[in-house]
């Protein structure tokens, strides 16, 4: 099987500082992560600056009486740095890529030669920002956290319409920080079967059992949000990981890949130097020959060099032809 793509996710675990934003670069590259992610967007592109109760977060969230507007002008990654973060990222051996909030995201990120597209939970409905992402004809990742399945359906039409189909979805839970209860893990293999398309989890729960289960349901990609040092604080760190957290996430995924394995009947050398502890017929009390063989002094016992106990009631009742004695084992050419 294909290493699954462990992505740490930047989001606001910046402090409004370029420097930790390079240092939270190079730190995931330590913990493990194969790609980093970005999202571009500025308040004025996700939101309207007003203080009317539709634009006041009150959900039971993280954020609750906050305003959009100031969430996210907070929140947002500076756009003017986004090609020194693209070529330390580089630089680190990451993939680097990014979450486009609206159109001239998507143009932005082109200038940069992002490689796939995110598109957030939130956004999924964003017909139009999705077929503009997609018809970029590269992979396009869509995290489900408050879809329908008609939400997914039509998100993943409109792909394949512009002729994308490589396509990821994640199942996610849009909770900050999300219950573990509620991760529904099941849902990343039944996506993939139901849609065709790759699967992958969008992680906000605490902790490393999500990623590690997600891995047992077939998940691709699993993305965690990766901040630098707790202290930082933050819109996002109270379900964001750490660099010492990460890399215990990323050394138990790779361990729960490692079980899975292959599908194969056949037998590891070890395995087949184990066969001796099977179990075998063997004499279990002195035979002489032209004795009669019983369930007394024949048995089906350990060790395995004996014949196959398959033979065992095919040689009851036969005469022995030669003498035999405790703990030798039994042939097919005794009898």
């Amino acid at each position: 099987m294909n290493r699954v793509m462990i992505v740490a996710e930047l989001s606001a675990n910046h402090a409004g500082s370029l420097q930790v934003a390079i240092d939270t670069i190079k730190a995931a590259k330590r913990a493990g992560a194969d790609a980093i992610k970005l999202q571009t967007y500025t308040a004025d592109t996700l939101t309207l600056d007003c203080n009317l109760p539709d634009f006041t977060i009150n959900n039971g969230s993280l954020w609750d009486g906050r305003t959009y507007y100031d969430l996210y002008k907070e929140a947002y990654t500076p756009w003017e740095w986004h090609a020194e973060l693209f070529r330390i990222a580089k630089e680190e051996g990451l993939i680097i890529f990014s979450t486009p909030f609206d159109k001239t995201a998507v143009d932005f990120l082109e200038t940069l030669d992002n490689p796939i597209y995110k598109i957030a939970s939130f956004e999924i409905t964003d017909i139009p920002l999705i077929e503009y992402a997609a018809s970029k004809m590269k992979p396009i990742v869509l995290s489900t956290g408050i879809a329908q399945i008609e939400d997914i359906e039509l998100a993943i039409d409109t792909c394949r319409e512009v002729g994308n189909n490589d396509i990821t979805l994640l199942k996610c839970t849009s909770s900050y920080p999300a219950p573990i209860e509620e991760a529904n893990l099941s849902m990343i293999k039944e996506m993939a079967e139901r849609f065709g398309v790759k699967t992958g989890l969008s992680d906000h729960t605490i902790g490393s059992i999500a990623p590690i289960v997600a891995i047992t349901q077939g998940a691709t990609m699993i993305e965690k949000h990766f901040i630098l040092d707790h202290s930082i604080g933050g819109p996002d760190a109270a379900f964001s990981m750490d660099e010492k957290e990460f890399a215990q996430m990323v050394k138990d995924v790779r361990m729960a890949e490692s079980s899975l394995g292959t599908i194969s009947y056949d037998l590891t050398q070890k395995q087949q130097d184990n066969r001796c502890f099977a179990r075998s017929l063997y004499v279990a009390e002195d035979i002489k020959q032209g004795d009669i063989i019983t369930e007394k002094n024949i048995r089906s016992v350990r060790p395995g060099y004996g014949l196959h106990p398959k033979y065992y009631k095919q040689i009851i009742g036969k005469t022995v032809k030669l003498d035999k004695h405790k703990g030798d084992r039994v042939r097919i050419t005794d009898f």
